[in-house]
């Protein structure tokens, strides 16, 4: 096993999410305990000592289920990570409730991670403003060892990032961003990192697999990686891609069976950084792989000048390319959530002022109309 340091610790590169638990019948609510404890045996076995949850994982049971599992274990042998749910505004406020609610789930007295969960648009006004206590609370807790070291998560863009970090980036020792080949460029994980950066913040990682899409890919592209290293395997490439990013200290993966945890676990006995021949050859495959449904969108705003509205159409471009890459997905939604109704894709008047001075030729028209329809047709 590939280990990180983290100030006075040795964290295993690959940490164990429990987003994704093997279930008896579907219901995500129904862990398989017993092949989930087969699974954690063996990943401790071979190395793996970091361990990732969540309130909301699993409908609340992953934090009980993990808990249980991992209290057969010597306390000092593994590292828990969950987290706060901001990410329901109705918990805002009950930092206390919730966190001791946690520490009995798990049957520990001390998380040795915690993270400020989902900082995006839809919450960043929240955990910004004081009077909810989020902040003042984990601090304290953190103060009396109850939390050993506290960071966030985030799927905001990178002025809530920014905003976050002005207010609290003095206090974060960790990060976790969505950072894989595919969304290095597409969804600004390279600024993202940059970002954490300047501020000495390491980067745990979550979807490193983009939710499976790049645990296989379109045959051409895969013959292109067989080429370059032909005893690798596919999905191997995404990790071996981070792992040649210096300040990712996590790759946090979301298992659901064994032998997902064996492949990983080999994958991480060595660490093998890309080359830049095979750096450049993986991004261009994740540059067609969202080239496909792409809008050519180069964000130089002549369109907002001219949109009676207001709208701002390169933020909505850049959403609903998200939204039809992802077939769906919770970022898009999550953020025009957010917007007021007069500057949603639905308030766009299809008066086409803005396509024609749009130098990519884009149909922004349509593509207000098929937002608000695709977006529509989720909520029913």
């Amino acid at each position: 096993m590939v280990y990180k340091k983290f100030q006075d610790k040795m964290l295993s590169a690959l940490g164990f999410g429990t987003m994704r638990l093997p279930l008896l019948d579907g219901d995500p609510r129904h862990i398989d305990e017993k092949a989930t404890a087969e699974m954690i045996d063996y990943a401790i076995k071979n190395g793996v000592n970091y361990f990732d949850t969540a309130w909301g994982y699993h409908n609340g049971e992953s934090e009980k289920t993990i808990g249980k599992l991992l209290h057969n274990y010597p306390r000092e042998s593994f590292y828990l990570a969950t987290k706060f749910p901001g990410y329901d505004l109705s918990n805002m406020g009950k930092a206390e409730e919730i966190f001791e609610k946690q520490l009995q789930k798990c049957q520990v007295e001390y998380f040795d991670f915690y993270l400020i969960h989902n900082v995006c648009e839809m919450n960043i006004d929240a955990y910004l403003d004081g009077k909810y206590g989020t902040f003042d609370y984990l601090i304290e807790q953190k103060r009396n060892g109850r939390i050993r070291h506290l960071g966030f998560s985030a799927h905001g863009d990178m002025n809530v990032l920014k905003r976050f970090l002005a207010k609290y980036g003095e206090h974060m020792e960790f990060g976790q961003l969505q950072v894989n080949y595919l969304d290095w460029e597409f969804q600004n994980a390279r600024e993202k990192v940059e970002l954490f950066k300047s501020f000495n913040i390491p980067v745990w990682v979550m979807e490193p697999l983009r939710g499976g899409k790049l645990a296989k890919l379109a045959e051409e592209d895969e013959a292109k990686l067989k080429a370059l290293r032909p005893d690798e395997g596919i999905p191997a490439w995404a990790f071996r891609f981070l792992q040649s990013i210096p300040s990712v200290t996590v790759t946090l993966s979301g298992m659901s069976d064994f032998e997902q945890v064996k492949d990983n676990i080999k994958t991480f006995s060595a660490e093998k950084p890309l080359t830049e021949k095979e750096m450049l050859s993986l991004l261009a495959i994740a540059d067609g792989m969202t080239g496909k449904t792409k809008l050519p969108c180069t964000a130089c705003r002549y369109c907002t000048e001219y949109c009676p509205r207001g709208l701002d159409i390169p933020e909505l471009v850049r959403l609903y390319n998200e939204h039809r890459f992802s077939g769906g997905g919770f970022i898009a939604p999550m953020v025009v959530g957010t917007l007021a109704d007069d500057k949603k894709p639905s308030a766009c008047i299809g008066c086409k002022s803005c396509e024609k001075v749009c130098p990519q030729g884009i149909k922004i028209s349509r593509m207000m109309s098929d937002f608000s329809f695709r977006l529509k047709k989720k909520e029913d």
